[in-house]
């Protein structure tokens, strides 16, 4: 039986599809500091840039992006745009052209959120109910999903956990191979490898297995891999099997061919960001630290910790007031210019 499974802690909400014991999706929703995707927004131009096929604008809360347009768009006029890509992997917003609302604002204003993370696999899965351990995620649903909530004690049981904590490792366990993921600002370089001999059938057999880690960590935009094993001039024939293993991603992925050198290159389209961008971050680390404290429940009332980390806490303020409210004494954040980035300590 699918289900839909949402682990819900201060400031986040960790979601994961599983199929009886198979994990199908996942997906992290931050209601406090959400990704943007899909959100209608009045923008304006700040700078066009037709050589770059749009123009660069302003959105309300202060936050640049890019709007792709063939259009001719003069600086300074208002348009209407949604989010067709989240900030991510150092780059800002990107947007496309939208219809203006009947009552234009003045100034930019954003119009209306996109559907959130959880929204979005409830409509992938719709038959699948949701099972929720916080009954105040109701509130931030949108109604039609509400019949399908059901409550329970705790979403993610011990197996759960670790398969989704799994997926912030660099490694993944493809049964006869072992893949090692490797992002850089201009792509993602994945490398094959076994222990043992690994051979034409074995990349073979690896590659379900695969094609599930990549739709699992939402890794996109140019992916390069290197099988293991398999002579370069053989590995040309490996590109139709891998373009079967990614055939029921829900973003269709692009299988280019084989490169020069034996590298299989696909693409994948970005959207929000992936998910060892969102676990690294600093919000992504301020916010296990929170869910530490909580599951270990740790004494102490001051928190100590890098301005990256204390940063990522003050901009998400719906998380501390959780946070506060689940331990049910007062919290207070002290910021130690002297630590490293991810160094924090409880007194």
């Amino acid at each position: 039986m699918t289900e839909i499974r949402a682990a819900c802690s201060p400031g986040e909400v960790r979601i994961a599809v599983t199929d009886h014991d198979t994990l199908l999706d996942v997906a992290l929703w931050r209601p406090g500091c959400p990704d943007g995707l899909e959100d209608w927004h009045v923008v304006r131009v700040q700078r066009a840039a037709p050589a770059l096929g749009g123009a660069f604008v302003l959105l309300e809360d202060g936050q640049s992006g890019f709007l792709a347009t063939r259009d001719a768009l003069i600086e300074g006029t208002l348009i209407a745009a949604r989010v067709s890509r989240s900030a991510q992997n150092g780059k800002g917003l990107r947007l496309r052209r939208a219809d203006m609302p009947a009552e234009a604002p003045s100034a930019p204003k954003l119009l209306e959120r996109g559907p959130t993370p959880l929204d979005e696999l409830a409509d992938r899965y719709r038959d699948a109910p949701i099972f929720v351990d916080d009954p105040g995620i109701a509130a931030k649903l949108p109604a039609r999903l509400r019949t399908r909530l059901q409550r329970c004690q705790q979403a993610f049981d011990g197996a759960l956990e670790a398969d989704f904590d799994s997926l912030g490792s660099s490694e993944a366990d493809l049964g006869l191979l072992t893949a090692s993921f490797f992002p850089t600002p201009a792509l993602i370089a994945i490398d094959l490898d076994s222990t043992g001999a690994p051979d034409f059938k074995g990349n073979v057999a690896a590659f379900p297995d695969l094609a599930r880690q990549i739709r699992l960590r939402n890794l996109s935009g140019t992916i390069l891999i290197d099988p293991a094993g398999v002579k370069t001039r053989k590995r040309p024939a490996l590109v139709a099997f891998l373009r079967e293993a990614l055939s029921d991603d829900p973003l269709k992925p692009e299988v280019l061919g084989a490169t020069p050198s034996g590298l299989l290159e696909l693409t994948r389209p970005r959207r929000r960001p992936p998910l060892h961008e969102l676990l690294s971050s600093p919000q992504g680390q301020a916010l296990s630290i929170l869910r530490t404290i909580l599951r270990e429940d740790r004494p102490g009332q001051t928190l100590t910790a890098s301005i990256s980390l204390i940063t990522a806490l003050e901009s998400d303020p719906e998380a501390l007031a959780d946070f506060t409210s689940r331990r049910a004494r007062a919290f207070t954040l002290v910021l130690d210019p002297n630590v490293s980035p991810a160094s924090w300590s409880l007194s």
